[in-house]
């Protein structure tokens, strides 16, 4: 909420059962904002903070146990904290080793600053490579993994460095994490808005006229599009949303997964929150991605 006040948004998340507020250091004014609606509302024993460090940035990527450090350091003031629940990297960079990082990971638990801590935008294969170095050193692994996952599937890495398990494309990623029962953050839960009811599918590709260009590039598809027609028709067999009836399809799947949705009402929030009360069935997941009954 540029330029506002968050507090009332905020307090209407807690209302409705939202404990946990995902941010990053790259995040603009976020991290202030939220700090400073936790030193208001002074309820910080009842939320759990994840950030998000070594975005890169205009000369190339960070990943390093320094910057790790120095996003660290930056975020706790800007929190008005001194840990944080959940830390993330924010990209992976492949030419560099997971040792180190996992060495920092730890020895930032130690310390009491971070709890659990993962990657966001890391394969899984890449998260297995870190958790072997951090089993075969007796070191504390990655348990949080934070991927693009919504019920559509994703035609392009939208903002360079992506990682995604949505779509057909996803179904084995997908596969490793219900195996493994790590935890998924899936961010962009609703398609950029693709999922949010503004929108609908007889409008056709013109319904991307109303969303943003990152939405356009990442999910204009007829295969999208006729995953919102399935989202509508039960929806309505539901007595739900299509928003509603989409996060629910993030948090159905059979991952141990949270959806990351974005609101600027406190109605909208609550909406939103609905979904968790939804249970689909192995049968309408089917539908949702396929049209296929069981």
């Amino acid at each position: 909420m540029r330029g506002q006040n968050c507090d009332g948004l905020l307090n209407a998340a807690l209302a409705c059962g939202i404990n946990a507020i995902d941010t990053a250091r790259v995040y603009g004014r976020s991290e202030r904002a939220i700090g400073g609606w936790l030193k208001r509302c002074g309820r910080r024993n009842e939320v759990v903070l994840l950030s998000k460090c070594c975005h890169p940035n205009a000369f190339g990527a960070r990943v390093t146990p320094r910057a790790m450090r120095a996003d660290l350091k930056k975020s706790l003031s800007a929190l008005g904290t001194d840990y944080i629940d959940i830390y993330l990297l924010h990209r992976d960079d492949l030419s560099t080793p997971v040792g180190p990082l996992v060495e920092e990971f730890n020895s930032m638990h130690a310390s009491g600053q971070i709890g659990a801590f993962g990657g966001s935008n890391w394969s899984y294969a890449r998260i297995a490579e870190a958790n072997e170095y951090a089993y075969s050193h007796s070191l504390i692994p990655f348990t949080v993994s934070s991927p693009n996952f919504s019920l559509a599937s994703q035609n392009a890495d939208i903002w360079g460095g992506g990682v995604s398990i949505s779509g057909d494309e996803g179904r084995a990623e997908r596969l490793q994490y219900k195996e493994s029962k790590m935890a998924v953050v899936a961010y962009s839960s609703l398609a950029r808005g693709l999922f949010s009811g503004r929108v609908n599918s007889a409008q056709g590709a013109a319904a991307f006229n109303q969303l943003d260009k990152f939405a356009v590039k990442g999910y204009l598809s007829e295969q999208n599009l006729a995953r919102l027609a399935r989202c509508e028709v039960l929806a309505k067999e539901l007595g739900a949303t299509v928003s509603q009836t989409a996060l629910a399809y993030v948090l159905c799947c059979g991952l141990n997964s949270f959806a990351v949705v974005g609101s600027s009402s406190a109605e909208r929030t609550a909406h939103n929150a609905a979904a968790a009360d939804i249970v689909l069935t192995s049968e309408q997941i089917a539908r949702l991605e396929s049209g296929h009954y069981f």
